[in-house]
């Protein structure tokens, strides 16, 4: 119950209104869509009524007007979009990108051409036609286990409404036209809208749908407001003018806050905003720890709107570079040129700094749409990555010669994922030396010694890593997937969830023996995996022998404060301790007793 049962008190700190409400306090956990911790007053942006539409009848003779009428709706829909996009000043440019992707589904076969074929088989009005497309383009996208897939079903959807709004007459909210400094609750917010948030207005926002991985959640991380995504209901949760808080960095939306809870947040937004201050100044600086070794901070992207990212948290290159997503977004295979141009693009936005593209990794949890492949009982374990590659030898020649061009205009690897024998990086290098003989045959500008690495990320692959070394340059180690295998845990299945942990003696031991190979046999060692990003591993992985890590750009800051503090000489002689360690919770509480201030800190 609430403590305090009193009318609403406004409290002014900071800038900022906070207040204690007489309604009881409701805690609501989401998905941290974008860092950082904000306190305000709610403002509910309601659209669900688009989504109430009727259906009923068209005649044969009605149909190509009713078909001239969605077509009118789409347009209407497209021009309001085209004018957002002209309205942006040179502060959004990086966004253009996710905003001209939404413009191209505007005409989407999936979308358009299937709403105007169901208007004519059906004989139904466009309202009700969309509405069933769109159904059947979520089911279609909603049995995929891949993250990024699903959330791209959200820009389709927001299309949609775009286009429905128009179709029904409704009116638009515009979030440009809002002049109060409030919090912004929706049940969802397309990137048109997020790019229309007056920063000195909106201090955060909270969605029903959506997810970290949406291009909501970038564009939002992008103009660095705190925003929970994914809460499901919190649109019926709260009412206008509602004490809210924001807590981007676990995922929280408090609602009518307690006065405890209100003054506990406001420590730790203070706290943390001093933080992201000091970072902020330091995150150029180099990486040093306090015995003066050197590490090298890189950053894992899909996209190229988070080359912002890469720059602004200060990281040393891009050590994983998932090329995948291309293919997907594409909904076809691209060419040659195709990928050349946008990995170039990548390459000169990022000069001089490396990038390490890793060539084409789906199957498993990301697939193809349209490709049609042979159902697997279990894809995990089936044709994926390098499987899939060299099965597909003419896709997999066409990606690596647009690398190997890529490669005369700017410092890159080149990166194989899923190798789990020395037979399968043999035929990788037979593929490179077609592509090589091919491209001097078609006289094309490129580089044939591009440094070749290969992603440790099964256990055969450490068992035999130092045979492996003989055949690369550098080795990456993929700590998710390395989990994953070696632990026999399906990571989206909740009951076996909690095995899930990089702290265990199994994946500490593997770890050590890739890096030894790789030392002995002279060669780069990098880990790119989510383990690289958390602070909590950090003394393990220093000590282990790790410089080269590879993470989330928005991890990078707090990983470079970490190793300013540790010591290379203290870690190691930490980790011949924990090596002899035989169950996680010894690990866990033997390092967190070790380093608990540095990792209070």
């Amino acid at each position: 119950m609430v403590k305090h049962q009193k009318e609403q008190t406004m409290i002014k700190k900071n800038g900022c209104v906070a207040g204690i409400s007489h309604k009881e306090q409701i805690i609501l956990k989401g998905i941290g869509g974008s860092p950082g911790i904000c306190i305000g007053k709610a403002y509910i942006v309601d659209r669900e009524g688009v989504a109430l539409v009727k259906r009923y009848p068209v005649s044969e003779e009605d149909v190509p007007s009713e078909i001239n009428r969605f077509k009118n709706a789409v347009k209407h829909a497209s021009d309001e979009h085209k004018s957002i996009i002209a309205s942006l000043n040179s502060d959004f440019r990086d966004q253009l990108d996710i905003l001209e992707a939404h413009l191209a589904l505007f005409k989407d076969k999936m979308l358009y051409g299937k709403t105007i074929n169901t208007i004519k088989t059906d004989k139904i009005n466009a309202e009700w036609a969309l509405k069933k497309v769109l159904r059947q383009v979520k089911r279609t996208f909603m049995k995929v286990n891949d993250p990024y897939l699903k959330s791209r079903v959200t820009d389709i959807v927001q299309v949609s409404e775009q286009v429905m709004r128009h179709l029904i007459g409704a009116q638009d909210i515009k979030i440009s036209d809002i002049n109060k400094r409030v919090i912004l609750i929706a049940h969802d917010l397309s990137p048109a809208d997020t790019i229309q948030i007056q920063l000195e207005l909106i201090k955060g926002f909270v969605t029903d749908r959506g997810g970290k991985d949406s291009h909501t959640g970038i564009i939002a991380k992008a103009l660095g407001i705190p925003a929970v995504m994914g809460l499901g209901n919190a649109t019926h949760k709260v009412e206008n003018d509602d004490i809210v808080i924001v807590d981007g960095l676990s995922g929280i939306l408090i609602v009518n806050p307690e006065e405890d809870t209100l003054f506990t947040y406001e420590e730790r937004r203070a706290l943390y905003e001093n933080q992201q201050a000091i970072r902020a100044r330091e995150s150029h600086l180099p990486a040093v720890t306090l015995d003066g070794q050197q590490f090298k901070l890189m950053a894992n992207i899909e996209l190229l709107e988070e080359v912002v990212s890469v720059k602004d948290n200060g990281a040393k290159g891009v050590g994983l570079f998932r090329t995948e997503f291309l293919y997907i977004d594409l909904k076809r295979l691209p060419s040659e040129e195709e990928l050349f141009e946008k990995y170039k693009e990548v390459v000169d936005l990022l000069s001089p700094m490396s990038v390490t593209f890793r060539t084409l990794d789906i199957n498993g949890d990301k697939v193809l749409p349209y490709m049609k492949n042979a159902e697997e009982e279990n894809p995990a374990l089936g044709l994926r990555a390098v499987r899939f590659c060299l099965k597909r030898p003419e896709i997999f020649i066409t990606q690596i010669k647009a690398i190997l061009r890529v490669g005369a205009f700017g410092t890159i690897k080149l990166l194989i994922p899923m190798i789990s024998c020395v037979e399968e990086i043999i035929q990788v290098k037979v593929i490179i030396s077609r592509a090589i003989e091919e491209l001097k045959t078609e006289q094309k500008v490129f580089n044939a010694d591009i440094p070749l690495g290969i992603m440790i990320e099964v256990p055969s692959a450490v068992i035999i890593a130092e045979e492996l070394a003989d055949y690369v340059n550098f080795f990456s180690i993929g700590t998710n997937d390395l989990i994953q295998y070696s632990m026999a845990i399906d990571r989206s299945n909740r009951q076996v969830a909690h095995l899930y942990n990089p702290m265990n003696p199994a994946v500490i031991r593997m770890v050590k023996m890739v890096v030894d190979a790789a030392k002995k046999k002279n060669i780069e060692v990098v880990m790119c995996g989510e383990m690289a990003g958390d602070t909590f591993n950090l003394p393990v992985l220093m000590g282990l022998g790790l410089t080269h890590l590879s993470m989330n750009p928005m991890s990078i800051p707090a990983i470079r404060q970490m190793v300013t503090r540790l010591d290379t000489n203290e870690t190691k002689e930490f980790v011949g301790k924990i090596l002899n360690m035989r169950q996680v919770e010894e690990i866990t509480n033997f390092l967190t007793n070790r380093y608990d201030k540095v990792l209070a800190d």
